[in-house]
């Protein structure tokens, strides 16, 4: 298991861009959360298999219709052991 955090830059608030990946983070089996930032940026957090988060990453670069991603930023971290995947 891995433990990523993803900053995702665009138009991203406003456009269901945190329940779209709650969606998907629970397909894949991931645990962590998402969150918007008084930025206008999305923050996600998650944990998981190698090939989980890598699919996640591409969700997060297409993001929902009405989103449009400009970039994201992504830093790996340590564990957490989150128990579920959530909105905060």
């Amino acid at each position: 298991m891995i433990n990523i955090s993803i900053e995702v830059i665009g138009k991203v608030q406003g456009v269901g861009f945190r329940y779209y990946i709650l969606e998907h983070a629970k397909e894949l089996g991931l645990k962590g959360y998402v969150k918007n930032l008084a930025n206008g940026n999305v923050y996600i957090e998650a944990e998981g298999e190698p090939n989980n988060i890598e699919r996640l990453k591409h969700y997060c670069e297409q993001g929902p219709v009405r989103a449009r991603v400009s970039r994201c930023i992504y830093e790996s971290n340590v564990l957490r052991f989150f128990k579920d995947f959530c909105i905060k």
